[in-house]
């Protein structure tokens, strides 16, 4: 039991003596407050004026001596500016790549508005899952996450809905992760080969002229103003026919959404299976890579491009910029996946050095991805050439924007393959985790148990890649899904349950926090309405 020794009394070099009347006296103390309970209930724990403060802790040995204790807590504790940029490299994401689709839904000024108001509701809802565990009473609530403290003030029902919750967020952002794996292989495929047999694309796809080419993958889809005359243009690059040149073959074994999502399958299904992820958290450095490398090559595009934009308040031109439409709850979809790290944010912040700056580091975290996701976003949106294409051409994901033939768009896809390739495996064995340690008690309760998850995870991804391959509308609905529980409704009720528990719930709080719970309902049921 740790207590304080008078320093004649500390193990050193030299013969040291007894422990003093005083320290055993203190010893005792201890000893005496730990038999009143368990060690898990801090009713009756020793008061704070009985443990002394840390630099003054010793270990009290059968034989009478002490030993100073040295290294704290025994882990490693990062300082702030490490603690930030972790939060940050957690947050980038795929959500980047549909930011500026979401503005493009939303309408410029209501989306940049949308997105500084999202990062402040998400950042206030962390905060509350941050705080959480501490606002519980008499327990030892130190190595808690938050699902420990659905469990407690929601019984089994808070529970198993956070995890459900939680593996909702999950399996959409391996779904999100295959359908855009199956896009960059494809497009990094038809680099090589329309390079290496000297094949020119600009025939066949609508967009600009020039050498920073900007297309527009489907002119005939969707509300895209001034371009009901152009559509005869674009071909559809599955509709073989009877051609059987060597170009035909190659897109007939070689679809982004008829065979790559199946080739993926012999590469990632056996990568699922491995019993430890510890080999490809290795290589979550390239994710950082990828995000730096994707804000240049968004800059030198839009220094390349200019900005093209044209506000009409009065009357509606051709290329007109919308600045508010209806189709805004998309965005907001997209931004609750794109800010959230509810359910791993009390991991994060316990390797922060200094606890006491958790809420300005996290804050300052929210800071710089609110900041990037609105570079990003705008910059693509501004850029974007319009005339001569509209706005709304602009894809979920915005590298679709941009013909494969394009040298700086083909590195980032083969850098983001490469990452997402790395990812997956550790997407799928927090899946596994998560899911059999509840169901099953164990992490690998065995090979059959973790084949059968697998297969339905991979199959759901193949699935979503050739039937529905839309990466905003997976992120949105996912996104929505999952914020609704883990970003909005629990952390207001369980702030307002403590509070009310402490006698400390006021009608503004409560209000302010109904209407958080009221906004989530929203955020989903928009997304189906809109």
């Amino acid at each position: 039991m740790p207590f304080h020794v008078e320093h004649r009394n500390i193990v050193e070099n030299e013969p040291s003596e007894r422990v003093s009347a005083e320290a055993s006296v203190l010893s005792s103390r201890v000893h005496y407050y730990s038999r009143l309970t368990a060690s898990s209930d801090r009713l009756l724990s020793p008061p704070d004026h009985v443990i002394p403060c840390q630099e003054e802790l010793y270990v009290y040995s059968p034989l009478g001596m002490a030993f100073k204790v040295t290294g704290g807590d025994g882990g490693a504790k990062n300082p702030s500016i490490i603690t930030i940029f972790a939060i940050w490299n957690t947050m980038m994401g795929t959500s980047i790549l549909s930011i500026p689709w979401g503005i493009k839904q939303a309408g410029f000024t209501l989306g940049i508005v949308l997105l500084i108001s999202m990062g402040l509701l998400t950042l206030y809802c962390c905060l509350r899952v941050l705080k959480s565990p501490k606002s519980i009473p008499y327990i030892d609530t130190s190595d808690w996450e938050f699902p420990d403290v659905c469990k407690y003030y929601f019984g089994k029902f808070g529970q198993w809905s956070s995890l459900v919750f939680s593996m909702v967020s999950l399996i959409g952002a391996m779904v999100v992760y295959w359908v855009l794996m199956s896009n960059f292989l494809f497009n990094t495929g038809k680099f090589i080969y329309n390079y290496a047999h000297n094949v020119s694309m600009s025939d066949t796809e609508f967009g600009t002229n020039g050498s920073e080419r900007v297309i527009c993958p489907f002119p005939d889809t969707g509300d895209h103003r001034g371009n009901s005359g152009i559509s005869g243009l674009y071909l559809n690059t599955n509709n073989y026919g009877n051609d059987t040149s060597d170009t035909a073959v190659f897109d007939r074994w070689w679809s982004k959404t008829n065979t790559i999502p199946f080739y993926l399958i012999i590469l990632l299904l056996p990568l699922l299976n491995f019993r430890s992820a510890s080999f490809f958290a290795r290589f979550t450095f390239l994710g950082t890579i990828s995000v730096v490398y994707l804000i240049i090559l968004v800059t030198l595009k839009a220094i390349r491009l200019g900005f093209h934009l044209e506000f009409h308040w009065l009357e509606t031109t051709q290329f007109y910029v919308p600045e508010f439409r209806l189709l805004f709850p998309q965005l907001t979809g997209v931004l609750t996946l794109a800010f959230f790290i509810h359910n791993c944010i009390i991991t994060l912040m316990k390797s922060n050095k200094h606890q006491e700056n958790n809420v300005r580091d996290l804050s300052v975290a929210y800071l710089l991805v609110g900041l990037t996701y609105l570079y990003v976003g705008v910059l693509i949106f501004s850029a974007f050439p319009s005339p001569p294409l509209s706005k709304d051409c602009i894809e979920p994901n915005f590298l679709d924007n941009f013909p494969s033939s394009d040298v700086l768009v083909f590195v980032a896809r083969t850098c983001l393959l490469f990452q997402m390739t790395t990812v997956y495996p550790l997407l799928g064995y927090l899946v596994r985790v998560q899911m059999m340690s509840q169901v099953f008690g164990k992490h690998y309760p065995s090979f059959f148990h973790v084949f059968t998850l697998n297969i339905f995870i991979v199959g759901t991804g193949v699935c979503m890649a050739k039937y529905y391959p839309n990466i905003g509308s997976i992120i949105r609905y996912s996104g929505a899904t999952c914020g609704l529980a883990l970003v909005f409704v629990f952390p207001s009720l369980v702030h307002m349950i403590s509070q009310k528990r402490r006698g400390e719930l006021s009608w503004p709080s409560a209000i302010f926090h109904s209407l958080l719970i009221v906004l989530g309902v929203a955020n989903v049921a928009g997304q189906f309405f809109m």
